[in-house]
């Protein structure tokens, strides 16, 4: 195309451990993917933006900067929320964009809780970055990117996904401290130790603007407040939790205060050159948690997790936001047909959807590719 000036590219992400932390203001240890959102663009002079997709062709957008006002977004289609909510989120904090033209094609699975939608929105803001705004900090950009879901599409995300997508590194899991910002890059090299991750997408799209995740984030918050603390990262005591005398909020407290224990855990032991055999457990007990205390599971995820624990798995547990999408399984590398090949039979007992599988291994960040 003769509008072409570059293309990016933004990943998606896994979360190792650390799931429905980030709005509490906890800990986290994602890693990027091999696949993410690629954004095609190009300068334009005459105040138009034009967005395609394309998983969407026959939504192309065209409009112009003047009318990407704060209503209006209803009759637009849902994909196109993300990018162009980034576009009204740069114009709104003062960047000059003359018009710009974006071309997006993705290889995140949608729906598949690995971040498709963060690896879309930070495409697009690290394009515009370099085109636009050279000086923009990677910090604006995850707030722009999170920013454009939270408030142009409606989901009250933290801000894992987008934080994952730019800062993680090749060959390493992110350390973040959602709290004080701080960030640690932590080798993971499951090859050295003849380990496979695998990823198990069941198929079964999680939903999180349908209000379940967005129920979970007020019962925290009203967890936090009857324990007296700012967030439930502040919670150091189980005993603490104990105290809470209605039994819902005592569930999702307890999975808030453990996970954020299980990724100090898994973070020291990586940290210490462990061999990561010894984090299986600690995986799979994020995973009952999520399911019994946070109740954010399904039974798909459920028949892969156990499955692919009985056929060897060290650990397992589904990822994401929940309500459907993906697992997780750690696994000998010489065992990962004998696991994936379980997971596919146990679904096809079950009536589900033959899965997705593929490997998960630790990538680079969002970057400019030419």
């Amino acid at each position: 195309m003769e509008w072409t000036v570059g293309r990016w590219l933004a990943p998606g992400r896994v979360n190792l451990i650390g799931e429905h932390t980030d709005y509490n203001d906890g800990f986290v240890l994602p890693m990027a993917l091999p696949m993410g959102v690629t954004c095609t663009a190009g300068v334009r002079t005459d105040g138009a933006v034009l967005v395609r997709s394309m998983q969407a062709p026959c939504d192309f957008v065209e409009t112009t900067l003047d009318g990407l006002g704060a209503t209006g977004w209803s009759d637009l289609p849902h994909w196109a929320h993300y990018p162009l909510g980034v576009i009204r989120e740069f114009a709104r904090r003062g960047h000059e964009l003359p018009g710009v033209e974006l071309e997006l094609d993705g290889e995140v699975p949608m729906g598949a809780g690995l971040s498709s939608s963060a690896a879309l929105s930070c495409s697009v803001a690290i394009a515009l970055r370099d085109l636009y705004a050279p000086s923009v900090s990677a910090a604006e950009i995850i707030d722009i990117a999170r920013t454009a879901e939270n408030v142009y599409v409606g989901v009250p995300t933290g801000i894992l996904d987008q934080s994952a997508s730019i800062l993680c590194t090749e060959g390493h899991v992110l350390f973040l401290d959602v709290r004080s910002g701080a960030t640690e890059q932590i080798p993971f090299d499951l090859n050295k130790f003849g380990l496979d991750l695998l990823v198990f997408d069941t198929g079964s799209p999680h939903r999180l603007v349908d209000g379940e995740y967005a129920q979970r984030r007020v019962e925290c918050a009203a967890a936090a407040e009857a324990l007296g603390v700012p967030f439930l990262r502040d919670v150091r005591d189980f005993a603490d939790v104990e105290r809470l005398s209605d039994p819902l909020l005592r569930r999702r407290a307890r999975h808030v205060v453990s996970e954020n224990f299980r990724v100090l855990l898994v973070a020291e032991e990586l940290r210490e050159g462990f061999d990561p055999r010894s984090i299986g457990t600690t995986l799979t007990a994020g995973h009952v948690s999520l399911r019994d205390d946070y109740e954010v599971s399904t039974p798909a995820l459920d028949v892969a997790v156990d499955t692919a624990l009985s056929a060897g798995a060290y650990g397992a547990r589904m990822v994401g936001g929940g309500f459907g999408g993906s697992v997780i399984a750690l696994v000998e590398q010489e065992q990962t047909g004998r696991v994936t090949e379980a997971v596919r039979e146990a679904f096809a007992r079950s009536g589900f959807d033959v899965p997705r599988v593929f490997h998960a291994a630790p990538s680079a960040g969002a970057h400019r590719l030419e």
